[in-house]
């Protein structure tokens, strides 16, 4: 992470990056605003660029399935992944209430900070560097993501799964929501016949039930 840290020309905009809002109210950055615009811009790069960067691999591909590659590789969970490779959690300016209660291993925290980061490196070093960073950390996982078909809809991946074998349709329950309404993380479960079979979490309750039903898909296939 230090090497990435180097390449910024602008150390207070790399440091606007790694502010989440909870750190303002302690003064522990010495940014007086959070990440949260940059995270906003981080988001359109991301999007322009794996989107470019899916039309020139799958040539053959048509839009429908280009659009689901790119919603498995942007979704929180993936960019969460990128966080804690790249040890950007441990690199968060927060408050100690925040870091308390998780906020360092909190996915949507980190997948949140990986838009911030990739929205300054925009600003500071220009597009071919985020193009850079993203294939070294979040387009590798591309061949894992067509291997286990992780850009399937996983909700009726497992129906189709669970009625082959004579089983009852998944249900699904909210077992937690956190944080304020403009960036709630749900937790959902799964159940099979009053089983839970598992577990999920997301930004909305359909990313977490997704979540919950590849969870169970795993566990039906290694059976």
């Amino acid at each position: 992470m230090q090497d990435l840290f180097k390449t910024f020309q602008n150390k207070s905009l790399l440091t606007t990056a790694l502010t989440h809002r909870s750190a303002l109210n302690e003064q522990s950055s010495t940014s007086k605003e959070s990440n949260e615009r940059l995270e906003f811009l981080g988001d359109a790069v991301l999007e322009l660029v794996a989107t470019h960067y899916l039309y020139d691999l799958y040539p053959d591909d048509q839009e429908g399935m280009l659009t689901a590659y790119r919603s498995a590789l942007v979704k929180t969970e993936t960019l969460a992944e990128v966080a804690k490779q790249i040890g950007l959690g441990d690199a968060l300016y927060m408050s100690k209430g925040e870091e308390a209660t998780g906020g360092r291993q909190n996915i949507g925290i980190l997948a949140d900070s990986v838009e911030a980061f990739l929205g300054a490196m925009y600003l500071d070093q220009g597009l071919e560097a985020c193009e850079k960073f993203l294939k070294s950390y979040l387009f590798i996982k591309l061949p894992e993501i067509k291997a286990k078909k992780l850009y399937r809809d996983g909700k009726s991946l497992l129906q189709e799964v669970v009625q082959s074998r004579g089983l009852g349709a998944p249900s699904y329950e909210v077992l937690s929501e956190e944080g304020p309404d403009h960036d709630k993380m749900f937790r959902v479960a799964v159940f099979v016949d009053g089983t839970k079979v598992g577990e999920g979490s997301g930004r909305s309750k359909q990313t977490a039930q997704q979540e919950a039903a590849r969870e169970a898909l795993e566990k039906y296939d290694g059976e």
